[in-house]
Parts: C-alpha cells; structure tokens; sequence
C-alpha cells in the first residue's frame, strides 16, 4: 500500500519525465541526464527515477544506450550510485 507521500512523489516524477522526455519513445540519452538532474533537483532519489524508468525498457528504442548513460550519471551525481567507484 502507497502512503500519499510516495502517490506525491510518483506524480512529481512523472511531472518532470513528462517535461523532459514527453514520451517512452523520446527518452534519449541526453533528455535522460536532463530527467534525471531535474528529479535530483526536486529531492527525488534519481536511483528510483531510474528504476522506474527501467520497467519501460521496452519503450525506449535505444535502452542500452540511455540505460548507460543514465547509469553513469547516476554513479557521478550521487553518493550511493555503483559500489565500485573509478573516480576516487
């Protein structure tokens, strides 16, 4: 069962997903990083953004790519992305 908070966040999600990709069809690998730096930027774990994204793989023409892509960007920008890290 979904607390209100977690319907709130969805909504936000799909808000800023909306804005930036507009469809399942669109989501390139550079509206991906835009999708990803905006829910970033409205508090929303762009670890569960990309999760969510990802139960649409078959939506994306290019899933390997903005699945890449956004992987990286999510290993850049957060402090819990990939356990393995090249950077440090």
């Amino acid at each position: 069962m979904s607390s209100p908070n977690d319907l709130s966040i969805q909504k936000n999600m799909e808000n800023i997903f909306n804005t930036t990709c507009g469809t399942w069809q669109n989501c390139t690998e550079s509206n991906i990083q835009l999708f990803l730096k905006q829910c970033l930027e409205h508090n929303i774990d762009p670890q569960y953004c990309m999760s969510w994204v990802e139960q649409h793989q078959s939506q994306i023409s290019d899933w390997q790519v903005v699945s890449k892509v956004s992987l990286d960007w999510v290993n850049q920008h957060t402090s819990t992305g990939s356990p393995l890290s090249f950077t440090e």
